[in-house]
């Protein structure tokens, strides 16, 4: 699901033309030195990993509900870019069955990372990659301490991608990837030759790649989309557009997003002002839009909150600097989470 509409549409239909739609499979002769395991078959992984499998790697698949009608039928992908049809993958329901990988990606959301250390010990090679490809901040931490020897990459997407049901993702815009190197000492990483050759995979099989050299400016940058419209949404019942069409609730989403550039600059990451401006007006820009929060909510699901709120808030805090407007969202999704999870055990 689009978190961030860093890059327009306009600039990416100029850079990336769209490919004439095809519903035939092919495969091409692409030959690439890395295996890829994709943890979390759904809008995102799905894509992502199908266009790999479509370009020539090897990739293979864990999934959940959707194992047995994959394994049968495959992975059906419907995108503005060009569609098609994977009849064969390779679909695992357990990791331990899985082959170890040369790069894990992981799409699964944030609220099911605690079965991260049961899943990659399995599915990566000694030395190898993981790139953790979720939303909010804190993540690469937790995988670096699951997978010591591995080299952590955090990953970004700008993409409009739902699973419109089993093994069949629909892409309707945009599908930038952003991939920096994790470090364990919070400094930016560079970019390596590694992330190059990561990247080439991925901009072959269709995949626009940016490869950023700080990790942590790149996920406060994403944050100051995230934050306010994320939580907005879902306590205001309401869509972006709506959010912004209206003046109290577009002063109310500026605000936190300046909060959130304050959080930034106490993790020693300056994000200038014109950055919020922009991000405002490429808001007004978008089609009416649920964020993946409010999907969530609406759909009885577990919310991104500690990534998407509580982790940044206490990065911020650890130095010294409160977010107290961003704490209020984050304290008022806590209390709908909790009265939401109590009806649902009432009903059970």
């Amino acid at each position: 699901m689009l978190e961030n509409n860093a890059v327009s549409s306009s600039t990416l239909k100029s850079m990336f033309p769209r490919g004439a739609n095809s519903d035939i499979y092919s495969d091409s002769n692409i030959m690439s030195k890395f295996t890829y395991a994709i943890i979390g078959t759904g809008a995102v992984g799905g894509l992502y990993g199908a266009r790999l499998k479509k370009a020539g790697h090897v990739v293979h698949f864990l999934l959940h509900s959707d194992f047995n009608h994959v394994r049968r039928h495959g992975l059906k992908i419907t995108s503005v870019d060009g569609s098609f049809r994977l009849p064969k993958v390779n679909a695992y329901r357990r990791a331990e069955d899985m082959p170890k990988c040369d790069v894990a990606v992981v799409t699964l959301k944030t609220t099911a990372n605690h079965l991260l250390s049961s899943i990659l010990p399995h599915v990566v090679k000694p030395g190898g990659t993981v790139i953790v490809l979720q939303n909010g901040f804190g993540a690469e931490k937790k995988v670096s301490r699951i997978v010591p020897r591995a080299t952590i990459i955090g990953g970004l997407t700008f993409l409009c991608s739902t699973k419109i049901g089993p093994g069949h993702i629909r892409h309707v815009d945009y599908g930038v990837l952003t991939l920096a190197l994790y470090r364990r000492d919070g400094k930016a990483g560079g970019v390596t030759p590694l992330m190059e050759e990561i990247a080439e995979d991925f901009r072959k099989s269709g995949t626009p790649t940016i490869l950023c050299d700080d990790l942590v400016l790149a996920r406060w940058k994403k944050l100051v989309w995230n934050i306010p419209f994320n939580g907005l949404s879902v306590l205001l019942n309401t869509s972006t557009r709506e959010l912004m069409r209206n003046p109290h609730t577009r002063a109310l989403a500026k605000t936190l997003m300046e909060d959130a550039v304050r959080g930034a600059a106490a993790c020693g990451r300056k994000i200038p002002a014109s950055f919020v401006d922009k991000m405002i007006k490429d808001t007004d820009k978008m089609v009416p839009y649920n964020t993946s929060m409010k999907l969530d909510f609406l759909n009885g699901k577990p919310m991104e909150i500690e990534s998407i709120y509580g982790e940044p808030l206490r990065a911020a805090a650890l130095r010294g600097v409160h977010l107290p407007r961003i704490e209020v969202i984050y304290r008022a999704l806590s209390f709908l989470a909790k009265q939401t999870s109590l009806k649902q055990y009432d009903r059970s």
